[in-house]
């Protein structure tokens, strides 16, 4: 396992930084930083601050997931299914949560809301060209490699 120096502001004296549930977690827990408990309505979304800024090394992204255990018993994942955060990006982490359930749900300051996972990237040079080199798939996409 490799690990990063990862520096953290917290931008508040009582922000929880990140922390891992076990020695061998890909992702590092992010927590709630509120003034007060936060209710999301079925179907909304909302911003939930975490009280902190990061400085993610160059090369790497910090890849925001759902928490399982809130996305599965509570129906409360980020929006946008994966958030990005770039090595570049020096504001507050914040998650952007939407509750897929029918029931209000509510986020409590200091909660586990989501988690980052941080992972090298390649950055592609785009060169456009007249033709693709063929394969055997082609342009079947959406299912179509499990046909018979």
């Amino acid at each position: 396992m490799k690990s990063e120096k990862v520096k953290i502001k917290k931008l508040f004296d009582n922000a929880i930084v990140p922390t891992y549930g076990t020695e061998h977690s890909a992702g590092a827990d992010l927590y709630a930083y509120l003034d007060r408990a936060e209710e999301i309505k079925p179907g909304e979304t909302k911003f939930i601050s975490t009280g902190v800024c990061m400085e993610i090394p160059e090369g790497l992204v910090g890849l925001v997931y759902a928490r399982s255990g809130l996305a599965c018993k509570q129906g409360l994942a980020p929006a946008n299914k994966v958030g990005v955060i770039d090595s570049d990006y020096r504001g507050e982490v914040k998650v952007v949560l939407h509750n897929h359930s029918n029931e209000t749900r509510i986020v409590e300051n200091g909660q586990r809301i989501a988690q980052i996972v941080f992972a090298p990237y390649v950055f592609g040079e785009f060169e456009v060209v007249d033709q693709l080199q063929d394969t055997v798939r082609g342009q079947g996409g959406f299912g179509s490699t499990g046909k018979n």
